[in-house]
């Protein structure tokens, strides 16, 4: 018996990255999986490869949405779990250097595409009173510093809108949550960083080495740490959990590392004896 044996879920941006990651275990799990993204190839490709469907999808555009969640409901009855995952990588740069055409293609994606994903689906779960909302959020809707400024206004807003509707959905029996992940070792990761190569392998290894040392835990997140999480969220394990945000990232945003506080301790007292001898 699988978590999520009969269950129908919708993933998107599932083609690549988290959402390869989770398509795979839902798909294990025993989930009815629709994969939502644009890059038609590769979502062919691994829906065919695990026994999911998959339909072309830009979250970004109101009808491609609708469709969607109208796909769902139509071949299986019903809508269980949507992981509104897809993302883009953000611009780097102070703010007197982004364009406007920038803050408005990011957050057409970002936000837009939570706001419209949670909307349909919503109306769906409503009629049949359940469901799990999941959006991918991140440590850079949490704190400032981790991404470009229009990106974690994006994932800040994300958090926002999963609390917000999940006081108001939640009286009908669906829950909506957020994952905030750390440093996950993902092409569209490195592509955030201003990495530019064609290899996808070669971009997911140059990550792993980068974020090796970026929070306590020392190894970098990979898109499976994300797709547990969701596992749970969208399972019935988590019945009681409703507008949170689920932190994924090694210890990332705990704070100062302690061998660092120590550290920053003991040079601070060796500073102050040495100036008061």
């Amino acid at each position: 018996m699988g978590k999520l044996d009969q269950k129908v879920a919708i993933i998107t941006g599932g083609a690549s990255g988290i959402g390869e990651g989770t398509v795979r275990l839902f798909a294990a799990e025993g989930a009815n999986v629709i994969i939502a993204d644009v890059q038609d190839e590769r979502g062919i490709a691994l829906a065919n490869e695990v026994g999911a469907a998959y339909q072309h999808t830009d979250v970004s555009s109101e009808r491609d949405v609708q469709g969607l969640i109208d796909r769902a409901a139509e071949t299986f009855g019903r809508l269980d779990v949507i992981f509104n995952n897809a993302g883009i990588p953000g611009t780097l740069g102070s703010i007197l250097d982004l364009e406007t055409s920038e803050f408005d293609s990011l957050t057409a994606v970002m936000l837009r595409g939570a706001f419209l994903g949670t909307k349909y689906a919503a109306r769906v779960m409503k009629s049949q009173g359940s469901g799990s909302i999941i959006n991918t959020s991140s440590v850079a809707g949490l704190e400032a510093g981790h991404a470009g400024h229009i990106y974690t206004a994006c994932k800040h807003g994300i958090v926002g809108l999963t609390r917000s509707t999940a006081m108001e959905l939640g009286e009908s029996g669906i829950r909506v949550n957020a994952i905030c992940p750390g440093g996950i070792a993902t092409p569209i990761f490195g592509k955030g960083m201003g990495l530019d190569s064609e290899s996808a392998d070669y971009t997911v290894d140059f990550m792993k080495n980068v974020l090796a040392n970026a929070q306590p835990i020392k190894r970098a997140g990979v898109p499976q740490d994300i797709a547990h999480a969701a596992l749970w969220l969208a399972s019935d394990e988590s019945t009681f959990v409703n507008a949170t945000t689920l932190v994924v990232d090694g210890g990332m945003t705990g704070g100062v590392y302690w061998s660092q506080m120590n550290d920053n301790t003991m040079q601070a007292a060796q500073a102050y004896l040495l100036a008061n001898q």
